[in-house]
Order: structure tokens, then C-alpha cells, then sequence
């Protein structure tokens, strides 16, 4: 079952937002979910298998520009995540599914996501759910 995430799910989602964001803690994730969680352009979508929660998709509407899109709002998929011992059973492209039809009930005729370039894993999984590649870039910084 996937279904959408509410305010009483945050532990959930923090725990299983920890597993992929390995740079963050789940108390800062729960307190930046909750805050998320009550925004209209935000929303949680979680999957579970025998009432166990296996993963989770964060997806949002972006008014500013999206690389290769041409409509706004963009639908975008900010993550998703499924525990590695429920891959390959088609979970992410249900929670990826789920993410797409609440862009369409929002109004978005275009979704788009991004990936870490040396992430070979999350590139094909978006290969694999027909998205199309529309650019590559590498971001630069400098201390002053």
C-alpha cells in the first residue's frame, strides 16, 4: 500500500529520510518534515508491506525554473527511498506513481527530479521510470 503521509507519520518518514540522507540526523529531519508538512506544495508519500513502512517519496511544485521544463508548476520528486531488503519489487515506481498523479490533481503537466552524477543507482532508476535527461551540470564553490 502506498498512501500519503500525515503529521502523525513524521517519525516514520524521518527514519527512513536518515537511511538515504546518511549527511543528516532524524531529529533534523522531523523537525524539517514538520515544518514541510503542513505546505501546500509539499507532500510525503510512504509505502508499506504487511503494515511494516519499507520507503517513502518526498515530491513538491516548483514555481521557479526547472532545467529542460517549460510549464510551471513543475511536479519535482525531491526523493525517494525504499529499504534495500524491499527493492526490485516495483515499490519506488508506486511511490514515484503516487508523486506524478498528485502533480497532475495539482495542475503540473511536466515532472522532473535530479541525481548526484556519480550516482549511478538513482540515474538508472530514473532511466528505468522514463524520465529524460536534460542536462548535466557540475556546481562549483570557493570560500572568500
Amino acid at each position: 500500500m502506498v498512501r500519503k503521509a500525515e503529521k502523525s507519520d513524521l517519525t516514520i518518514l524521518a527514519n527512513l529520510a536518515a537511511l538515504m540522507w546518511s549527511h543528516s540526523t532524524v531529529h533534523i529531519l522531523f523537525h524539517e518534515f514538520s515544518e514541510m508538512t503542513v505546505k501546500e506544495n509539499i507532500q510525503f508519500f510512504l509505502k508499506f508491506e504487511n503494515n511494516t513502512p519499507v520507503g517513502f517519496a518526498q515530491c513538491s511544485l516548483r514555481y521557479d525554473y526547472v532545467e529542460g521544463t517549460e510549464t510551471t508548476p513543475v511536479g519535482y520528486l525531491e526523493g525517494i527511498f525504499v529499504k534495500e531488503e524491499f527493492r526490485n519489487r516495483g515499490y519506488a515506481k508506486k511511490l514515484l506513481a503516487a508523486c506524478e498523479t498528485w502533480a497532475k490533481e495539482k495542475g503540473c503537466k511536466e515532472f522532473a527530479s535530479d541525481c548526484e552524477i556519480d550516482n549511478i543507482d538513482s540515474f538508472c532508476f530514473h532511466k528505468a521510470m522514463n524520465f529524460t535527461e536534460s542536462n548535466r551540470i557540475i556546481c562549483f564553490k570557493k570560500m572568500l
